[in-house]
């Protein structure tokens, strides 16, 4: 919940109303409000500032989620999934990019070149299982790398993952961490 809130924003209005009454306050010779005001709003504005300078703001769906695949993602999804659903669509302060550190273990981020990008997710049944679809834009990583990474990806995103992957646009990927029927019967009730 928390994360869905833009902190920085929050930190910037607080900080920006206590500093604005820190000086009304001095211009009246208000001491008490005057060292409030000063004392805690420039450092809450300036921490606002920071974090908003640091903001890696949700991804967005690029399509809604059907109620039948809501009922999927109870049932099916594993724990890695709705932890990397529930990463990506908040707010987040300094990192690069969504799935930035993922992307560097999986090798699909070569040093010195631009990480493939997250732009949007997507929630979908595929062959009667629930998929989580990350869809990136990977103009610096070709499609064959990152097919030939295909069984690391499944690796890492844990057990009961099998991935698939989908060129869509030029350098556009689009990534499936589909959940396996074997997870699915083994997952206790």
């Amino acid at each position: 919940m928390l994360g869905r809130i833009n902190l920085s924003l929050v930190l910037l209005a607080i900080g920006g109303v206590l500093t604005l009454i820190g000086f009304v306050a001095y211009f009246q010779d208000n001491a008490t409000l005057n060292l409030a005001g000063f004392f805690y709003g420039i450092p809450i504005l300036l921490g606002g500032l920071a974090l908003r300078a640091a903001e890696l703001e949700p991804v967005p769906y690029s399509q809604p989620t059907p109620p039948e695949v809501l009922k999927l993602r109870e049932t099916m999804a594993t724990p890695t999934q709705n932890q990397v659903r529930q990463d990506v669509t908040r707010y987040r302060y300094g990192q690069e990019a969504h799935l930035d550190v993922a992307l560097q273990k999986l090798g699909l981020s070569p040093s010195g070149e631009e990480c493939p990008e997250l732009k949007a997710i997507r929630e979908v049944e595929k062959d009667g299982c629930y998929a989580l679809v990350l869809e990136f834009d990977s103009p610096t990583v070709p499609f064959s790398t990152w097919v030939d990474k295909k069984p690391k990806i499944e690796t890492f995103f844990g057990p009961g993952i099998r991935a698939e992957l989908q060129t869509e646009a030029d350098g556009q990927v689009a990534l499936a961490l589909v959940t396996s029927l074997n997870a699915v019967e083994a997952k206790p009730e």
